[in-house]
């Protein structure tokens, strides 16, 4: 059934911030839409998780294209926020641009003022300077370096922010070699664990130092098992494919040959 639309914007101002956020004004306003009008910033919070998990996936998959659209997705977020926000009296998009504004030129004096920098990490430690400098000039009291990882993060990237947080202060190993070792000497502590509660806390423990040397090896790893994981679906994928080609049970095939199928997706997977 063919619909009228009412557009809310001018073509020409369909590419502008602005526009969303007139946009997203109309669908919780008055006649809009009812589902958009009830939302909270609580019963968001699913939303936005989603669509930022959504986003990795796109850069994972290389695809400008999806990317550009789940980038969308979460400007949608920011302004549904913000709208709940300004219909509540606290505060608006305006608000929320002008505190990002001021903080980015702030923290980067090396950039805006006469501060310097010779690398990224050098920029890592001046910001947390710059951090503690704004807490001291609030009269706040200064925080454990712990307390800046978000507690509802994935536990792998908490790990690797906890660890680079400890780092910051000294507490790290001098070289990689440290970090590898360490995870040598957790899997021999799990092989004689004796209970399930000491079995898990020692797996815990294998985790957290994988994740260490992950951070050693200059890589992240949430992305690098969210990627692990993706790789072996499409194996699997791959191996149920072959079976049913060949006329086979998959799943009622013997371990040896679902081994070969493995061995043959991989191979399918090199060319």
């Amino acid at each position: 059934m063919a619909t009228n639309y009412d557009p809310p914007i001018p073509e020409a101002r369909i590419g502008e911030f602005q526009s969303l956020i007139d946009i997203v004004a109309r669908l919780r306003g008055p006649g809009g839409c009812p589902w958009d009008a009830e939302q909270t910033h609580e019963s968001l919070k699913r939303n936005l998780l989603e669509e930022c998990y959504e986003t990795l996936e796109a850069i994972d998959g290389g695809a400008p294209l999806e990317l550009a659209e789940e980038l969308g997705d979460i400007l949608v977020q920011v302004a549904f926020h913000a709208d709940i926000a300004r219909a509540a009296g606290e505060f608006d998009i305006a608000d929320v641009l002008t505190a990002i504004n001021r903080k980015l030129i702030r923290r980067h004096p090396h950039v805006f003022a006469d501060g310097s920098a010779s690398d990224a990490r050098q920029v890592e430690r001046n910001w947390e300077q710059l951090k503690a400098e704004e807490r001291r000039q609030a009269g706040q009291p200064e925080p454990s370096a712990m307390d800046s990882v978000p507690a509802a993060l994935p536990a792998l990237t908490a790990a690797q922010l906890i660890q680079d947080r400890a780092a910051r202060s000294g507490f790290d190993w001098d070289e990689v070699a440290g970090a590898l070792d360490k995870v040598v000497e957790e899997i021999g502590e799990f092989r004689t664990a004796a209970t399930a509660a000491e079995r898990a806390a020692e797996f815990g423990d294998i985790l957290f130092a994988l994740v260490n040397l992950a951070r050693w090896s200059d890589l992240h790893a949430e992305d690098a098992l969210r990627q692990a994981n993706e790789k072996f679906r499409n194996r699997y994928r791959t191996m149920e494919r072959l079976a049913v080609a060949r006329g086979q049970d998959f799943a009622a095939l013997p371990l040896d040959d679902k081994e070969a199928l493995w061995q043959e997706a991989k191979r399918e997977e090199g060319r």
